[in-house]
């Protein structure tokens, strides 16, 4: 009995999900495939030189956002192979023949294009056919109900059922209800079939390894840089904070010396001075252990760790963490401050009054997301605290996706390859 009711509650979220995706899938590809498609005719005439590059963003972003679905929906993992622009990419007239050339040569750019086409054909019909196997049904009930009498004069064709009379009328509902139980039955892996459809259209062809090869050298290059930049900072923090402090305690422990005998009063005050001065290197030092790797992440793992980084934010927060294990624990750390960043952007720049952070792992896979009910508008730009998330979860080989639309809410996801102990 409860595997039946579990059919059925999933079945009918298969159902509803088709019947809103059908929408998007269909007026979005639509009319992002037609104004590609403008957009690529009209460069030639120097339109199109400043409407692909925007239009190209925003295919992408309708792209992730199935990404994100297909693994929050049917634990499909569909990879984003774009290619990164330069960072010292001209502004101007040339700077936007140089970004749609780099986009017209990102094969990418032509994979999104044949997935518009096949999102708004064949995966349009496998959304409609997913949940018109749960509505088709009702109408068989309807004419059982008496509607038949409407077409006594000429029989109405239900499926392959004409339906004249009240006997015909329930053979029409035993018809519906054989198609709602291959309906609720078919109903996942019709969903899941969409989301398959669209990976083969939008994951990168076995050829594209060397591009593969490009971008994990350029995300350890990147790692490496990191690396040397967060030891400089660790070396300036304890040059000026803990070391310079210490320092000024040690001569003044070589004052009180030579006082204690000759000034005891004025020896007390440099005690309490030097007192002072160890509880403020001890708190550096532990502000600055807590910087390189808090204790509670070392300790608890990383969903209590997340759970800490909430409770200290000033705006409402809900945590919801399934995790049957632990990561390794540079995953840990490099998904710990991820979601420090990603929290951080929310609170200072979102101008959000909740927050929602998911922590779960399927299909090996970490995945998390961080939701703000902000006005939207983030995107991932050279500069900006997202780029830094994308590069810290590179170096992992992981995946930030962002859907932000003006207005809001925002979500940024989150994915790490990796496997619990």
């Amino acid at each position: 009995m409860r595997s039946a009711r579990s059919r059925v509650r999933t079945g009918l979220l298969a159902g509803r999900r088709a019947f809103g995706l059908s929408f998007v899938s269909l007026v979005g590809s639509v009319t992002l495939f037609v104004l590609s498609v403008l957009s690529l005719a009209f460069i030639p005439l120097g339109v199109g030189l400043f409407t692909t590059p925007w239009l190209t963003d925003v295919v992408r972003r309708h792209a992730d956002r199935r990404r994100l679905l297909a693994a929050a929906w049917s634990d499909i993992s569909i990879p984003v192979p774009y290619r990164p622009f330069p960072k010292d990419l001209r502004t101007g007239f040339t700077g936007q023949v140089e970004r749609t050339t780099l986009i017209l040569k990102d094969p990418a750019t032509w994979r999104d294009l044949r997935w518009l086409l096949t999102d708004m054909t064949a995966g349009y019909v496998l959304l409609v056919l997913t949940f018109a196997l749960l509505l088709y049904p009702l109408e068989g009930l309807v004419l059982a109900a008496g509607l038949w009498r409407v077409f006594e004069d000429s029989p109405y064709w239900y499926g392959f059922v004409p339906v004249s009379s009240q006997l015909t009328g329930l053979a029409a509902a035993a018809l519906g209800a054989v198609i709602l139980l291959v309906g609720l039955w078919a109903g996942k892996p019709l969903l899941r079939a969409h989301f398959v459809l669209a990976r083969s259209s939008l994951a990168p062809a076995p050829g594209e390894l060397a591009q593969r090869i490009d971008r994990l050298t350029e995300t350890r290059h990147e790692a490496v840089d990191t690396a040397a930049s967060e030891l400089r900072r660790i070396e300036r923090d304890l040059h000026d904070g803990a070391q310079a402090r210490l320092v000024a305690m040690g001569m003044n422990l070589g004052t009180i010396e030579a006082l204690v005998e000759k000034d005891p009063a004025q020896a007390k005050k440099l005690l309490a001075m030097a007192r002072a001065s160890s509880a403020e290197a001890l708190t550096e030092l532990r502000d600055l252990v807590r910087g390189i790797h808090p204790p509670v992440l070392a300790e608890r793992g990383l969903g209590d760790a997340v759970r800490a980084l909430a409770l200290r934010l000033p705006v409402a927060s809900e945590v919801t963490v399934e995790l049957a294990g632990r990561a390794g624990a540079p995953v840990e750390s490099a998904a710990y401050f991820a979601v420090g960043e990603a929290l951080t952007n929310a609170v200072k720049h979102a101008g959000a009054n909740r927050i929602w952070v998911d922590v779960h792992h399927t299909g090996g896979m970490l995945r998390i997301s961080v939701t703000d009910d902000g006005k939207g508008g983030a995107a991932i730009g050279t500069g900006s605290g997202l780029s830094g998330i994308e590069r810290r979860l590179g170096t992992f080989d992981g995946v930030l996706a962002v859907s932000s639309p003006a207005g809001g809410p925002t979500m940024v996801t989150m994915e790490i390859p990796c496997a619990l102990s």
